[in-house]
């Protein structure tokens, strides 16, 4: 492959390659949805069952059975590639929402919505193999995927910047079922479609199934996977805090809104971060970016508590998502680098696992302090950033590849 001229804008080389627009169009078409099936499930329950707690608590199941059915779909996909396991993988996923749809309209028990939700389990991770393209098409250049692990990233936040916003305006505009249903079916179109996108495709790992788990003996993969689950519980518990704020003003079909913001702000630093060269390892700069997350995750706690009404936590929460994609940036480089060879798709659905893990958790603790501390509720998304903090500031040794210190006993 030549070398690209350095003056060329970075976004532009990547799309040059053959075969990557496409698969990252229908990648796109079938992450959208990720950003709409939490928000669309909470609006739809809520506003038919009048409880956010039982909103949040589904959500969670569905969220945690996904994260505990993930890894095995992804060692699926390494082992048997992407286009075989993607498409009965999502179809089942589909039949999954549509059930929980059915429930809801016909009044079914409260346990058949967590089951129906917990369906969706098989949801494989399209964004973890949009990434493992990359990993493979680029990988002798290393600065070519920094850009391209960013602009991931950045689509990850501009789906869930659009996707609340689509799925409040059905769900309030239309029928509380509109959003979900509309979801289930822009994922199913565009995992398909994008399966289809054999050129791309990684190749088959031609080592037998592996049953270790790359976690196993990889202290810096397990402590990485820690801090996820603290920044899953901060997102998590944001999207169901900030509803029931929205809500409590009266303002419920702006919550959708007032969530894109948290996620332009995101997006906005992804792609200025992916032009950057960074000149210190990742290890050095993933606790740097965690504090920057964690200081700026005050502001919505600081802005509601002061009374501000929506507009103000609206500007909180854009700046409040100005940390969060260099954060995950830097994070799936780490992941990238200490997965081991064979396993990139499930190492990296680990990494989707540890943040639905504390998503489903965030949503329930969201849930609670939507009905319990109203206006200081932003106390539970701040303090799951500052955890994510001290997890990292813990692991810092097996992050960076060194073994911890051992305590010699004394002679």
């Amino acid at each position: 492959m030549p070398t690209p001229s350095p003056r060329s804008n970075p976004y532009a080389r990547l799309f040059a390659l053959p075969g990557t627009r496409a698969f990252t169009a229908w990648n796109l078409l079938a992450r959208l949805p990720m950003g709409m099936f939490g928000v669309g499930a909470v609006l739809m329950i809520s506003a038919e069952r009048g409880s956010y707690a039982l909103a949040g608590a589904v959500t969670a199941t569905g969220l945690a059975a996904t994260a505990l059915a993930g890894p095995w779909t992804a060692r699926l996909v390494d082992r048997y590639g992407q286009a075989r396991v993607t498409v009965p993988a999502a179809a089942f996923a589909s039949l999954g929402s549509l059930s929980l749809v059915l429930c809801v309209h016909v009044d079914a028990p409260a346990w058949t919505l967590f089951a129906a939700y917990a369906a969706t389990a098989t949801t494989p991770n399209t964004g973890g193999m949009s990434r493992a393209r990359w990993s493979h098409l680029l990988r002798a250049d290393p600065a070519a995927l920094h850009t391209a692990n960013a602009f991931e990233q950045a689509a990850d936040e501009a789906c869930f910047m659009l996707g609340p916003v689509l799925a409040t305006f059905l769900c309030t505009s239309l029928f509380p079922e509109a959003g979900t249903l509309a979801a289930a079916l822009m994922f199913l179109t565009g995992a398909v479609l994008f399966a289809a996108q054999k050129r791309t495709e990684p190749p088959i790992s031609a080592a037998p199934l592996r049953r270790k788990s790359p976690l196993r003996g990889n202290p810096g993969l397990a402590a990485i996977l820690a801090v996820f689950v603290c920044t899953g519980a901060l997102f998590g518990s944001l999207e169901v805090v900030t509803i029931g704020f929205a809500d409590a003003q009266g303002h419920r079909a702006a919550a959708g809104a007032v969530l894109a913001l948290q996620a332009a702000g995101s997006c906005a630093a992804g792609l200025l971060y992916g032009l950057t060269r960074p000149s210190s390892p990742a290890a050095a700069r993933f606790p740097r970016c965690l504090a920057a997350m964690a200081a700026l995750a005050l502001l919505p706690l600081l802005t509601t508590a002061a009374g501000g009404g929506l507009p103000l936590l609206a500007v909180a929460l854009l700046l409040a998502g100005m940390a969060t994609a260099p954060t995950m940036v830097t994070g799936m480089n780490l992941v990238q680098g200490l997965t081991p060879p064979g396993s990139l798709n499930e190492g990296m659905t680990l990494a989707v696992t540890g943040l639905l893990t504390g998503i489903a958790a965030g949503s329930a603790a969201g849930g609670w302090a939507v009905e319990h501390l109203g206006t200081t509720g932003y106390a539970v998304p701040a303090g799951a950033a500052a955890t994510a903090l001290l997890a990292a500031t813990a692991g810092r040794r097996p992050l960076a590849g060194r073994p911890a210190l051992t305590v010699r006993p004394a002679a």
